[in-house]
């Protein structure tokens, strides 16, 4: 079985199948997913899953890097302090679904100028 790094999944179109060595070998029942068209940047998942959680630099939202970087109690405790409900768990399978359907370039980025249609 070839490694898959986690981040790819992100950067490119890659089948995830929740046996990759990543996630421990076993079949993932469940992913952890932020909506980030409801994120508010807040960053309270970041400082309580540090290893599952990390902020899009460019439009300062949340974004579930590693499926397996945190405990399940830990990433749950993640879930509880957002104050939006923006991260939920999700069947595995979703996920790719789930990504593609948000249009970052809708985006708008926190602390940073609006960005222009390009018409």
């Amino acid at each position: 079985m070839d490694f898959i790094d986690p981040s790819d999944k992100f950067a490119e179109n890659v089948e995830i199948t929740g046996f990759e060595p990543v996630l421990g070998g076993q079949l993932a029942e469940k992913a952890v997913w932020v909506d980030e068209s409801k994120c508010i940047g807040c960053q309270y998942c970041v400082h309580v899953a540090s290893n599952t959680f990390t902020v899009d630099e460019f439009h300062g939202r949340s974004r579930a890097i590693r499926q397996d970087g945190d405990s399940s109690d830990v990433i749950q405790e993640a879930i509880d302090t957002c104050p939006v409900d923006c991260i939920h768990w999700v069947k595995f399978e979703e996920l790719d679904d789930l990504e593609n359907s948000l249009d970052r370039d809708m985006f708008q980025t926190f602390g940073k100028p609006p960005r222009m249609n390009k018409h």
